[in-house]
C-alpha cells in the first residue's frame, strides 16, 4: 500500500483522533486575519459591559454529564467538577489550594484524576487572561519581551505570523492552557515548552517541524497537539493518527533522556565553626538528628496524579531504592516516615534498615481495621525508626484523631465533630525514648494531618489534639523513675547523673510530619505561638467545644527547625504547588538546632516540572535536622560512682 497522507482520500480509515485533528486544523486555518479571536470575542460580547473583554477558546467543547470529563473524586471520597477556564478564584491563605477550587482537567495520558488532588496554586488574578497577537506578521519575539511577564495568561494566540523560533522564555507562562503557534515558519519548538504543564491545547499546525523535543512528554494534561501540515517524523505522526495526543505524549515522556542530577544538598549550619568545635570537645555535649519524609505511598503514585513523571520512574521498584538510599545516607538517629504502607514497612524498610542499627514502630491509618488482609497491606501509615544502639524505646502510643475527638466531653454534642472530624482517619505515632548512655529522654511524634483545604478546621483540630495528647504523654513520662546508673564497664567517657524532669515540658520533644499546612495557616500559628483565638478563621465558624470557646493552647515552646536556619522555600514540589507543608518542630526550652539539611538547588528546580522525577522519588523533599540537648537543671545527686568525673557542664 502506498505511503498516503493520513488526511488524504487514499489513506486508510481515518480514526476519530485524526478526524478531530483535521477539524481543528481547518478551524485554525480560518483564523488567519489579524486578531481574529479578539474580534470574534468582541462581537460576541458587545452587549456585555466590561473593562476588558475576555477571549474564550473557540475550540472548547463544554462537557456534559456522563461524557468524557467526569467529576474528579478524591481518595477520601470528595469530588470536584472539571471545567475549562473558570473565573479566577482567590487561594486560601491558610492552606494549599486543592483542585476542588481549581480546574481538574483529565490527564492526557490516563483517565481523569480519581484520587486526592495534591496542593495547587492559582494563576495571578487579572482582569484579562487571553492575548491575541495572531496574523500581525510578527517575525521575532525578543528574549526580553514583556510578553513573558504576563504570567497570568491562560490563552495565547501567536498564529499566522512569520516566526522562525520561539524563545525558551515561553516557559515562564506557566498558567497557559491554550497556545496557538500555527501558520508560522517554525522548524522546532524549545524543550522548555515542556514546563507548560497546564496546557490543554497546543496548536503547531502548518509549520516546518520534523522532530518534537522529548521534554514535551511532561505535558500530561494536553488534549490536542496540532501537528497536521508539518513534515513530522512518520512514527510520531502515526501515534497521533492511531491513538491520539495521549499516546504521543506518553511516548515522549517515557523516552525522554534523564536530565543531569542536581548538586548535593548542602547542610546549613546554625552555629559557627568555633561553637561546633567547642561542642565537639565538650564530653557532655549530647546531640541527635531527626529525618522527616513523606515518601509518597505506592497506592497514590499513579499517572492520574503524576502524569508528568515517566512511568518507569513512578514505579515503586524504582522509587523505593532512591528512598532507601537517601534515608540511609543521612544516618539520622530518628527516621519519621509518612505514607508508608504495611507491605512496604514489613517487606522492605524493616528488612533493610535493621542492618543499619534501626528498629521500627509502625501504625497504619484506622481504615485498615475494616479491610481484608490483602487490602489492608496497602493502607498507609506512619513509621518511626530509631538507632537501637543509642536509644531504648520506653513506650509507644498511637494517636487516632477521630478516636481522641470522640473521647472529649466537650466534643460529644457537636454536629461539626460528627460531620467533619470523625470521617478522617489520620494518625500520629508518639514514641518515648531514653538515651542508653546518658539517660536523657526524648519524645518523638510522627504525624500526618488531613490534606483538604476545605477542611482546614479539621487540620487545626487535629493539630490541637496532637499537642494535647503529647503533653499528657510527656507528663506521664516525666514521672517515670530514672534509669539505673550505667556500670563502669559501659562507660565510654566522662558521665554525669541521669536527668530528672520536674514536668513534661522539660523533656526534649520533637513533633514532625506532613502537616499539609502552609506557614500562614492556623496550624502553623498554633504550633509556633502556643495558641490561636477561638474565633480563628481556620475554624471556619464551626463548633469544637473549648477550642472554639476558649481557644486551643499549649506550653511546649515549639519552633520550626528550619526557621532557625532561615526557613526553606518548599517541601512539596509539583507543577501546581510549590511550598512548605512539612515541618520538624522542636521544644526550644530544652533543644537547640545545630544544622539543617539545605534546599534543593534552585537552578535544578527551574528546569524540572515537578516531583517525583528520576532524581526525587516523592513529591515531598526529605527534611533533616541536628539538635543538641540543653542540660537539665534537675538531676539526681551524684553517687560515689559518678562523683569522680572531671568537671561539670554548666
Amino acid at each position: 500500500m502506498g505511503q498516503a497522507s493520513p488526511g488524504s482520500a487514499a489513506s486508510q480509515v481515518i480514526t476519530p483522533h485524526w478526524q478531530q485533528q483535521l477539524l481543528k486544523c481547518e478551524m485554525i486555518r480560518s483564523s488567519r486575519l489579524p486578531h481574529h479571536r479578539a474580534r470574534a470575542s468582541a462581537m460576541a460580547s458587545r452587549t456585555v459591559t466590561k473593562s476588558a473583554i475576555p477571549i474564550t477558546n473557540p475550540n472548547h467543547v463544554k462537557p456534559t454529564n456522563g461524557t468524557d470529563v467526569p467529576d474528579a473524586t478524591s481518595k477520601d471520597g470528595g469530588a470536584s467538577t472539571a471545567s475549562s477556564t473558570p473565573a479566577p478564584t482567590t487561594a486560601s491563605e491558610s492552606s494549599p489550594v486543592s483542585a476542588n477550587s481549581a480546574p481538574n482537567h483529565p490527564s492526557a495520558t490516563v483517565a481523569p484524576i480519581s484520587e486526592a488532588p495534591r496542593p495547587t496554586a492559582e494563576p495571578p488574578e487579572n482582569t484579562w487572561n487571553s492575548l491575541d497577537m495572531g496574523g500581525v506578521n510578527l517575525k521575532t519575539i525578543p528574549h526580553n519581551s514583556g510578553l513573558f511577564t504576563f504570567t497570568f495568561l491562560i490563552n495565547l494566540y501567536l498564529n499566522h505570523n512569520s516566526l522562525t523560533a520561539v524563545p525558551p522564555e515561553i516557559s515562564k507562562l506557566r498558567h497557559l492552557e491554550l497556545l496557538d503557534l500555527s501558520g508560522n515558519a517554525l522548524t522546532t519548538v524549545p524543550p522548555e515548552m515542556g514546563m507548560l504543564t497546564q496546557l490543554k491545547e497546543l496548536y503547531l499546525f502548518d509549520n516546518q517541524i520534523v522532530i518534537l523535543p522529548p521534554e514535551l512528554g511532561s505535558l500530561h494534561q494536553l488534549q490536542t497537539l496540532g501537528i497536521e501540515g508539518n513534515p513530522l517524523d512518520a512514527t510520531l505522526k502515526g501515534m497521533v493518527q492511531k491513538d491520539g495526543t495521549p499516546a504521543l505524549i506518553s511516548y515522549l515522556r517515557d523516552t525522554c533522556p534523564m536530565p543531569p542530577p542536581p548538586p548535593q544538598r548542602v547542610w546549613k549550619n546554625v552555629i559557627s565553626p568555633a561553637e561546633r568545635d567547642a561542642l565537639a570537645n565538650d564530653p557532655h555535649t549530647e546531640t541527635f538528628s531527626v529525618l522527616c519524609y513523606n515518601i509518597l505511598c505506592e497506592k497514590y503514585a499513579t499517572e492520574k496524579l503524576y502524569g508528568y513523571t515517566p512511568s518507569w520512574a513512578l514505579s515503586w521498584d524504582y522509587r523505593k531504592e532512591l528512598i532507601l538510599t537517601e534515608v540511609m545516607a543521612y544516618d539520622a538517629d530518628f527516621l519519621c516516615l509518612q505514607e508508608v504502607d504495611i507491605a512496604q514497612y514489613e517487606d522492605y524498610f524493616v528488612k533493610h534498615l535493621q542492618g543499619q542499627d534501626y528498629e521500627g514502630i509502625y501504625y497504619p491509618k484506622s481504615r485498615y481495621k475494616t479491610m481484608s488482609d490483602i487490602e489492608r497491606r496497602q493502607v498507609d501509615g506512619c513509621a518511626t525508626f530509631y538507632k537501637a544502639s543509642k536509644y531504648q524505646l520506653v513506650e509507644r502510643q498511637l494517636i487516632e484523631f477521630s478516636t481522641v475527638a470522640m473521647q472529649r466531653p466537650d466534643f460529644k454534642k457537636t454536629d461539626d465533630m460528627f460531620n467533619r472530624v470523625l470521617g478522617k482517619d489520620h494518625i500520629a505515632v508518639t514514641c518515648l525514648f531514653e538515651n542508653k548512655k546518658t539517660g536523657t529522654r526524648v519524645i518523638v511524634a510522627n504525624a500526618h494531618i488531613h490534606w483538604d483545604p476545605n477542611f482546614r478546621d479539621v487540620k487545626l483540630v487535629q493539630a490541637a489534639l496532637l499537642v494535647e495528647e503529647i503533653e499528657t504523654i510527656a507528663a506521664y513520662f516525666s514521672k517515670l523513675p530514672p534509669r539505673p546508673p550505667i556500670s563502669l564497664d559501659d562507660q565510654l567517657g566522662p558521665s554525669r547523673p541521669p536527668p530528672m524532669y520536674s514536668d513534661g515540658s522539660k523533656i526534649p520533644t520533637i513533633i514532625c510530619g506532613d502537616f499539609n499546612s502552609i506557614p500562614s495557616s492556623g496550624v502553623w500559628e498554633f504550633l509556633s505561638t502556643g495558641s490561636v483565638p477561638p474565633d480563628h478563621p481556620d475554624f471556619m465558624s464551626h463548633l469544637y467545644g473549648k477550642y472554639t470557646t476558649e481557644g486551643p493552647k499549649h506550653r511546649l515552646s515549639l519552633k520550626s527547625a528550619y526557621a532557625a536556619a532561615g526557613d526553606i522555600s518548599l517541601t512539596n514540589y509539583t507543577p501546581r504547588f510549590q511550598g512548605v507543608i512539612d515541618y520538624i518542630w522542636y521544644s526550644a526550652g530544652n533543644l537547640s538546632v545545630n544544622a539543617v539539611l539545605g534546599e534543593v538547588d534552585k537552578g535544578y528546580l527551574e528546569k524540572v516540572v515537578g516531583f517525583p522525577n528520576v532524581h526525587f522519588p516523592s513529591d515531598h523533599v526529605c527534611l533533616v535536622s541536628e539538635f543538641r540537648v540543653k542540660p537539665v537543671r534537675d538531676t539526681l545527686p551524684s553517687s560515689s560512682t559518678t562523683s569522680t568525673t572531671n568537671g561539670t557542664h554548666s
